[in-house]
Formats: C-alpha cells, sequence, structure tokens
C-alpha cells in the first residue's frame, strides 16, 4: 500500500468516502445485478470488509434490491454476521480477480471470522464475475481510478516477483 494513502484518508471526511461508496455499489448492482442475486439468502447479512491498513473499516449489505455500503472510522465498526481482514492490497486482489479468495485465506493475507456460509456466497458470486469488479470502479473515477488501478496493479506484480 502507497504510504500516503492511509494518511491521506485519515484527513478525509467520512462523507467524502460514503459519497464514493454509494457511487461504487450503485454502478456495480446496476452493471452486475447477478453479483447480488447469486448470493441469495447470504444477501440480507452484514459483511464488515477491515482492511486493517486503513483508517476505516466498511460494512457491506450485498441485498439484491438495495445493497449498501458504509465507512466507519476505524474503533467505531458496526455489528456484522461476518468479517474480511485483511490488507488493501490484498482485498484489492480479490476484487482485481488476481487472486483467489481461498488462497488469500489459506496464505493468511485475508482472515475471515464470523458466518463462514456469508463470505463462501460472496467469494462464489465474485468467482462468477466475468472481467474485474475493480476495473468497473476504476472506470467511474476516470483518469485518476486509471492511474490508481494501474499502480495497484503494478505493485502487486512487484510484490508477487520479489
Amino acid at each position: 500500500m502507497p504510504t500516503f494513502l492511509p494518511l491521506v484518508l485519515r484527513t478525509v471526511p467520512l462523507f467524502v468516502l460514503q459519497a464514493a461508496l454509494d457511487r461504487i455499489v450503485s454502478n456495480i448492482h446496476r452493471q452486475r445485478p447477478r453479483l447480488f442475486a447469486r448470493m441469495g439468502e447470504a444477501s440480507k447479512k452484514a459483511i464488515l470488509i477491515d482492511p486493517v491498513d486503513m483508517p476505516f473499516v466498511v460494512r457491506m449489505l450485498p441485498d439484491n434490491v438495495t445493497p449498501d455500503m458504509r465507512a466507519y472510522r476505524r474503533g467505531n465498526s458496526p455489528a456484522a454476521d461476518a468479517q474480511i481482514r485483511g490488507t488493501f492490497a490484498g482485498l484489492f486482489k480479490m476484487l482485481d480477480t488476481q487472486l483467489d479468495g481461498d488462497a488469500l485465506f489459506f496464505s493468511r493475507d485475508v482472515k475471515v471470522t464470523g458466518d463462514l456460509e456469508v463470505v463462501v456466497a460472496l467469494r462464489n458470486a465474485l468467482d462468477d464475475v466475468d472481467g474485474s469488479i475493480a476495473t468497473d470502479v476504476a472506470e467511474l473515477f476516470g483518469p485518476p481510478g486509471a492511474v490508481f488501478l494501474s499502480f495497484m496493479r503494478h505493485r502487486g506484480e512487484r510484490l508477487a516477483h520479489g
């Protein structure tokens, strides 16, 4: 993770981050409605996504009708049925389909607690996605999104090849 990003995000008001999350979840729901539908009953359960190197956590409700993502400052985490913890880079790789969620789990780069059925349903839904959700999100933010996506992919390749 670029060291400046957590520092910058620490100063960003949550409402700004929330506006970005609202745009992201709305776009994903519109572009990939099967992602949420694929989760079945698990879509009614909350998942806390905890990028451990960031100053916030995200509570996701992957509801098929009204999906929602909410940002919270670290230390003010809401209740959730399941939790996925890992570095921002590791969680990013899952969304970018660079790494299989099982590989991240077994390598202990990602830790899962709570209702494992919810996390398995999410992983299965993500496995069914053609393309990359990270690419979809980057496209929402135009050239800055493209630069960030390229940076994260390049950084991931450097780490993978030593």
